[in-house]
């Protein structure tokens, strides 16, 4: 997975193995290294995706639902490397519909409905949205 993207970005046979080796160590998936993805558990999955995409070295990553189907305890994994991805200057967006994990780790949040944007500004602002509180996360939502 992670290794046949760097044999498109990394020519060099010895940093490409180095820089496989630092993401297998970073994401905790060494000793995963030879079992087939399938083998893998959601939160092991989700880590390996997100090794591989920064294997291609972006500047800007997409987490689609990365909190989907994982244990407790992958996400909140999964939310400390957002983090540390952000921390590093590399943009994250995520969708996800999993609002009360996703709003702690970003610093502009959207919400779409009904196909138009229905709000985009900080996590704070959109809590407190009356709209936003009335069509999307309920009245009673709290953080």
């Amino acid at each position: 997975n992670i290794s046949t993207v760097l044999e498109l970005i990394e020519p060099d046979k010895t940093t490409r193995e180095a820089e496989l080796e630092r993401l297998l160590d970073e994401f905790g998936l060494t000793r995963l290294r030879a079992s087939p993805a399938m083998a893998l558990s959601g939160g092991e999955r989700r880590r390996c995706e997100i090794a591989r995409a920064l294997a291609a070295r972006p500047s800007i990553i997409l987490l689609d639902e990365p909190f989907a189907g994982i244990d407790p305890l992958s996400i909140n994994d999964i939310r400390h490397l957002v983090k540390d991805l952000s921390g590093r200057g590399i943009g994250v967006l995520i969708t996800d519909h999993n609002v009360r994990e996703t709003l702690d780790i970003v610093d502009r949040a959207c919400i779409i409905y009904g196909g138009q944007v229905l709000f985009a500004g900080s996590p704070e602002a959109l809590v407190a949205d009356a709209n936003v509180r009335r069509l999307y996360l309920g009245e009673g939502f709290t953080l």
